[in-house]
């Protein structure tokens, strides 16, 4: 019995070492702390070895995309008119204090172009990401109303992913420097983004093609010049997530009292 109990330690270990995951990202070991935003998550504050789970929520332009083509049917069957759609949420700031809202005025790829790429039937079409401008203005304009908080129209970059297409230098992969990350969110910046997410693009190009006025709104929770990790605290996120929620509502009380 000894021996077997034995061998079975010996094979548990062997399977140990043959399924642990290799991640290439050397600068992953000078971090002090690892926040999993997503997950809410984080090295300093949870036994990651002692917990497992699926991730089950939807994030990025493919989540979005399907539940745009099926509210804008639902609003196409209910003959609706005057439809306003306005995405808002959260983003990494470029050259803004965090807790500023950026309203965007193009949704740029990553090669700072105003345009979504979409395949479609194997072949690439491209999609204009401009934005309602007098939307935008009105909603400039009731953030300046409120005085509560920094509210900036500028471009957004849109990306396909969270980390390596941001320039994150705290993923699971990572092939550049961090010269080489400053190199490009600084020239974003020159580009007139403000700050980056991962949605505004086809919320752009999806209201564009149908004819919709569309607004996106983000509130800015670090600025990416100066790290990749979120440092405020939980309630400071929570208020600066509040930020859009208020402006939407002046904006939409605004609009009632002109009926």
């Amino acid at each position: 019995m000894t021996s077997t109990g034995t061998a079975e330690k010996k094979e548990g270990k062997q399977q140990s070492k043959e399924t642990s995951i290799h991640v290439p990202n050397p600068h992953l070991q000078n971090m002090r702390e690892d926040v999993l935003y997503h997950l809410a998550l984080g090295t300093g504050t949870h036994n990651l070895p002692a917990l497992f789970g699926d991730i089950k929520h939807g994030i990025g332009m493919p989540s979005i995309a399907i539940m745009l083509h099926e509210v804008i049917k639902l609003l196409h069957h209910a003959n609706c008119s005057n439809v306003v759609i306005i995405r808002m949420g959260t983003s990494g700031g470029i050259g803004l204090e965090p807790g500023s809202v950026v309203i965007t005025k193009q949704a740029v790829n990553a090669s700072f172009k105003p345009q979504l790429e979409q395949t479609v039937l194997g072949k690439s079409v491209f999609r204009n990401t401009d934005l309602d401008e007098k939307l935008a203005d009105e909603l400039l304009d009731c953030g300046k109303e409120l005085h509560q908080f920094n509210t900036v129209i500028g471009n957004t970059l849109c990306t396909l992913d969270f980390y390596e297409g941001q320039a994150r230098l705290d993923g699971a992969i990572c092939s550049y420097t961090e010269d080489d990350k400053m190199k490009y969110l600084k020239a974003a910046h020159e580009a007139g983004v403000k700050n980056i997410e991962m949605e505004s693009g086809t919320v752009a190009a999806m209201c564009n093609l149908t004819g919709i006025k569309g607004a996106v709104l983000c509130v800015t929770l670090l600025n990416r010049l100066q790290g990749d990790q979120i440092t405020s605290s939980h309630e400071v996120l929570l208020e600066y997530e509040e930020r859009p929620q208020k402006l939407v509502g002046h904006f939409i009380k605004k609009r009632l009292g002109k009926k």
